[in-house]
């Protein structure tokens, strides 16, 4: 019965698929351009060949989002997957839109071209990857029209997240990490837990247990994977930029609640059982899983918040205001 049910799952969706395919006009005319603007990227694509020795922005952009574990950028491999499948939850809409050449197109795949060529002179291949994915945009609108370009807008932003930004966002790390030490000492003293605060430093009664909120523990990888989780669940459940706006702005808060409830984890366990426990914490309380490897519990805290939160805003915001007409 199952398999049965999985065959007929799967017939659909590649007949739903073909006949998407056959109703979009202007397929060869799009991935013919899409091709060759992906091919100058690909050949011209980033001019810093030090650190990444290839002048392609697709092997910089695996280099900044895979080089090392810690990078707050590894959210980057994700995002086309998540707008391919929102692209193919608004297939119907869009479809059902006046396809036809819109030759104004052009001008934003010549403003990409100069925004492009002006990074890879001086050297910035962050502006370059914004370059393309606007040059693709505009390739959309060339090829299938205003209209297309108005409702793909969302969720075609979002490769916004493929831009590596963490280096840019490094100055809010650091306002980030007093927060939540801030938040984790004053939590910990209102339980009776002696706990000093030098910065972002906390330190246990006699030196019983000692930690730093570095930057790397600041939220900011948690603060983006929410901010992409509220963009994405706010589009899919609304259809008002109030009401979206709304859910995003809910991202900052929530991840420092998480950040904080996975803080104050590690020094009530410090307390417990000195630094030893508080280590074992803070590497998030691992274990081994057969099949899956190791899997670091304490490590997904910030997210549950978020989770929570989000899904309870949207709940609250439908029963508030009312459900919107599709």
């Amino acid at each position: 019965m199952n398999g049965n049910l999985q065959q007929e799952t799967k017939t659909d969706f590649w007949s739903d698929a073909a006949a998407c395919w056959q109703r979009l006009p202007n397929k060869t005319f799009f991935f013919g351009l899409l091709a060759a603007w992906l091919a100058l990227f690909h050949f011209l694509g980033n001019s810093i060949l030090g650190y990444v020795h290839s002048s392609s922005i697709f092997v910089w952009l695996d280099s900044a989002y895979n080089t090392s574990k810690e990078s707050d950028d590894g959210y980057g491999n994700l995002i086309p997957f998540v707008v391919i499948g929102l692209f193919w939850w608004k297939r119907k809409e869009l479809l059902a839109l006046p396809l036809k050449l819109w030759w104004p197109g052009i001008l934003l795949v010549v403003l990409a071209a100069v925004l492009h060529l002006g990074s890879f002179v001086v050297q910035q291949p962050k502006l370059s990857t914004m370059a393309m994915f606007l040059g693709v945009f505009g390739l959309m609108g060339l090829a299938w029209g205003w209209a297309w370009l108005k409702e793909s807008l969302f969720p075609f932003w979002l490769f916004l997240f493929c831009v590596p930004l963490s280096a840019w966002l490094l100055p809010l790390t650091f306002p980030l990490r007093l927060i939540v030490a801030w938040l984790a000492t004053t939590a910990a003293q209102l339980l009776t837990i002696d706990v000093v605060r030098n910065g972002t430093q906390l330190i246990g009664h006699g030196g019983k247990f000692q930690y730093d909120v570095v930057a790397a523990c600041s939220g900011m990888k948690s603060l983006i994977a929410i901010f992409l989780l509220a963009t994405v669940y706010g589009a899919i459940l609304f259809r008002s930029p109030k009401r979206r706006l709304c859910l995003m702005a809910l991202a900052l808060p929530l991840s420092i609640l998480g950040n904080f409830i996975r803080l104050f984890c590690i020094i009530i366990a410090a307390e417990i059982g000195g630094q030893e426990w508080g280590n074992y914490v803070h590497e998030g309380c691992p274990f081994h899983l057969p099949g899956l490897g190791e899997i670091a519990l304490v490590n997904l805290i910030p997210y549950v918040p978020a989770f929570l939160g989000l899904f309870w805003a949207g709940s609250w915001i439908e029963k508030k205001f009312g459900k919107e007409k599709p």
